[in-house]
């Protein structure tokens, strides 16, 4: 992995090296309300932006019926470089992932990770539909609509099936997604919840099949975070009665709500979009890394007005340590572990705790 990170970085930096004498940036399109979503184009790719991901979380059981965590997240970014360059070895596309395996049995969290520069049949994403590949990792939706995800390393393999049981459902406004103060710090947001999941998990040479259910985002932007935004706090929960609640807060420096948002989808499929000012975190319980002193909020209290009151639910983790740290491949060091609450299961993520995230 150490070598891989070495030759994603030498890389980098002869293609950027090489555009430095005749500089094109490129011009990053802007996110903007009223785009229409359309599939299966939009679980493709998309080049132009300057960053997009694929990410997967869940729980999971085995015959023993005790739970587990995951995820899968493939990355994409279109690097400040000259894309006129004609070197084969111009980093025009970088795709780095990540994945995770949230065992209680073990204690802390198990993961690994890819990165390469999109190109020369190493890593790939396609414009068409899903079907993303760094190595022998990949993310793929076939004729069916069902996704594949085949990801892991030298502790665990992910071998998964994640076939929609709900219909799309369009974060925002209309999959327009707000992140900040200006209108262009937004991203193009969609969500699968409550997908039903098959597959195995392969842990010590030993394939243990497996079934539960799962989330899936979808978003690609320009410009995400605002400058006084340190990272965000996120919430993607299947609750029991088949509803699905997605919830953010973007944090500045001193703790305090830049921007929220969120969306909940009842059992009878009526959607209600969160504004900013309906959406309030507030912490339970800390835990502090052992390996990066990060002091992260693992146990929230989320609370969401709606048009018939407020309503509140507690977060609390699988267990504590579930902190994962991406640096190895050039990325940050967040904590995302599967959670839950009364109601439902799902996945809670806390970024900028350790440094202020940059995308």
């Amino acid at each position: 992995m150490k070598r891989l990170a070495l030759l994603f970085v030498l890389l980098l930096v002869a293609g950027t090296a090489a555009a430095a004498d005749t500089p094109l940036l490129p011009e990053y399109p802007t996110v903007t309300p009223g785009a229409v979503i359309q599939f299966p184009r939009d679980h493709g790719a998309h080049p132009d932006f300057r960053s997009e991901w694929w990410y997967v979380t869940g729980w999971l059981s085995g015959d023993d019926g005790k739970p587990m965590g995951f995820q899968v997240t493939f990355f994409r970014t279109r690097p400040s470089v000259d894309q006129n360059n004609p070197s084969a070895f111009a980093v025009k596309q970088v795709l780095f992932a990540h994945a995770a395996l949230s065992d209680p049995s073990v204690g802390h969290l198990l993961h690994d990770q890819r990165a390469a520069r999109a190109g020369l049949g190493l890593a790939e994403a396609s414009t068409d539909d899903t079907d993303v590949v760094i190595d022998d990792w990949s993310l793929k939706r076939d004729g069916s609509g069902v996704f594949h995800a085949k990801a892991g390393g030298a502790d665990f393999m992910l071998d998964l099936n994640f076939a929609p049981m709900q219909a799309v459902l369009m974060e925002g406004e209309n999959g327009y997604s707000r992140k900040g103060p200006q209108l262009e710090q937004a991203s193009h947001y969609y969500s699968i919840p409550h997908l039903g999941v098959t597959g195995t998990v392969k842990r010590g040479g030993r394939a243990v099949a497996v079934k539960g259910t799962a989330w899936l985002d979808r978003e690609w932007s320009s410009s995400y975070l605002d400058a006084n935004a340190v990272g965000w706090d996120w919430v993607g929960f299947n609750l029991n009665d088949g509803s699905a609640l997605m919830a953010f807060q973007i944090r500045k420096a001193d703790g305090s709500a830049l921007w929220a948002g969120g969306t909940l989808r009842d059992a009878r499929g009526a959607v209600t979009t969160f504004a900013p000012e309906h959406v309030s975190f507030s912490t339970e319980r800390k835990w502090t890394s052992p390996r990066t002193g990060a002091v992260y909020p693992v146990e929230r209290v989320l609370k969401v007005k709606l048009p018939s009151g407020e309503r509140e639910w507690r977060v609390k983790p699988l267990f504590d340590d579930q902190e994962l740290d991406s640096r190895a491949a050039g990325g940050p060091v967040y904590w995302e572990g599967a959670a839950s609450v009364d109601s439902g299961h799902g996945y809670l993520e806390l970024t900028g705790y350790f440094r202020a995230l940059k995308l």
